[in-house]
């Protein structure tokens, strides 16, 4: 596990809250000159705590579309079933994520569609490609709580150097 120190997570706050924030700024705000903050960057990028920069995209402005998780049990947990499951669910756009689970359940997803029918057409063709789901839970999402997309380090008691 890499070993951070004060400025290294200050850095990763401030890109997780602000992706966009100019490198200049971006040494402002951690009190460093912009040389040894490029260094620290690069650093962590390379390290691979830095994965990438995404956009985050206000889709209801653009096009209509549901949003929903998904909640999925495989008939059976024998390594093949899974790999096909995944295999299945990264060639399909409209899963944006997906998380294995420990416990009663083993996947959930989460899908964005044009509509619920799109949706079922969705779940339907996973259906028929036989990849073993003994059952799915469908829960729409009628409204985002929080998204900030900040992680709680200072929670996680990131180790400092």
């Amino acid at each position: 596990m890499l070993k951070l120190d004060s400025r290294d997570i200050e850095i990763l706050r401030v890109l997780s809250l602000e992706g966009r924030i100019s490198k200049t700024e971006l040494a402002k705000r951690v009190n460093l000159s912009a040389s040894p903050c490029w260094e620290r960057l690069k650093r962590l990028e390379q390290a691979g705590v830095i994965e990438g920069y995404r956009a985050e995209i206000s889709l209801k402005k653009i096009a209509p579309h549901i949003e929903v998780f998904v909640v999925v049990e495989l008939e059976n947990h024998h390594a093949v079933s899974f790999e096909a499951f995944e295999q299945a669910v990264n060639v399909r756009d409209e899963i944006v994520s997906c998380w294995a689970l420990g416990g009663g359940f083993d996947y959930v997803m989460r899908v964005i569609a044009t509509d619920i029918d799109a949706y079922q057409r969705l779940i339907d063709d996973l259906l028929a490609e036989g990849l073993g789901l003994a059952r799915y839970f469908t829960y729409v999402v009628t409204k985002p709580v929080k998204t900030t997309g900040a992680l709680p380090l200072a929670a996680l008691g990131v180790q400092q150097r």
